[in-house]
């Protein structure tokens, strides 16, 4: 029979290792036992919450397990489902909140290092604008619109919109590829062309359109200027 949480050394207890050491000293499965909060009668949450971890390989993948399948852990409810699924959503938004902070794009590789992590993983095609004042530094990521696997419609209206609003006098647009492939599509630099356009009228730099892949990502601005590409 496994140890009940209270019959563990105060030590070795979440709850009172957090308050006696910080969050920073305790591992992933810790962590998310406070959250779990109570076990069963056979399982402490700490055991539950190792079994989460199994199940999804890291803390990440969490996100992307459904209410119903985190129900069919031994000792994970619908209650426990809902509040880990909120502690996702939450990571995530704290995680977009310091995005912004004092950031300032010096080159494509630089816009692709602060989207990566949120695109490359994602199963539909989103498109996003990096906004930024006149020294490059960002002011605000803004999504624009989330299709599916294959196609995602767009206007240039939607991608300007909160330049517009905002009078930032810079951005830089990003979408990924479910695919994972990041090479741009024909209609990738045709929308790209028209963008740079309407940026002319509207006295707003468009600095570059970067494609994600899994891994990589490509600077379709770079093509351009490198005479790369021809449509």
């Amino acid at each position: 029979m496994p140890l009940k949480m209270k019959e563990l050394p105060e030590s070795e207890r979440p709850y009172e290792k957090l308050k006696m050491y910080g969050p920073e000293k305790l591992s992933n499965a810790e962590l998310l036992a406070i959250i779990i909060k109570c076990g069963t009668k056979d399982e402490n949450s700490l055991n539950i919450a190792n079994r989460i971890l199994l199940l999804t390989n890291n803390l990440k993948e969490i996100e992307n397990v459904s209410i119903v399948d985190l129900m069919k852990i031994k000792g994970i409810g619908e209650i426990k489902s809902i509040q880990l699924k909120a502690m996702c959503e939450l990571t995530n938004r704290m995680y977009k909140n310091n995005l912004t902070t004092n950031v300032t794009i010096k080159s494509p590789k630089d816009a692709y290092k602060l989207l990566k992590d949120e695109m490359r993983q994602e199963k539909q095609e989103i498109i996003k604008t990096i906004i930024m004042n006149s020294k490059n530094t960002v002011i605000k990521i803004k999504d624009i619109v989330k299709g599916d696997s294959k196609t995602v419609n767009v206007t240039i209206k939607q991608v300007l919109a909160e330049n517009i609003r905002l009078q930032a006098p810079k951005l830089i647009i990003a979408h990924n590829h479910p695919s994972g492939n990041a090479t741009p599509s024909k209609q990738d630099y045709e929308f790209t062309y028209n963008v740079i356009d309407a940026c002319k009228l509207l006295g707003i730099e468009l600095l570059d359109h970067i494609v994600i892949g899994n891994h990589n990502y490509s600077s379709i601005m770079s093509k351009i200027n490198n005479g790369e590409i021809s449509i």
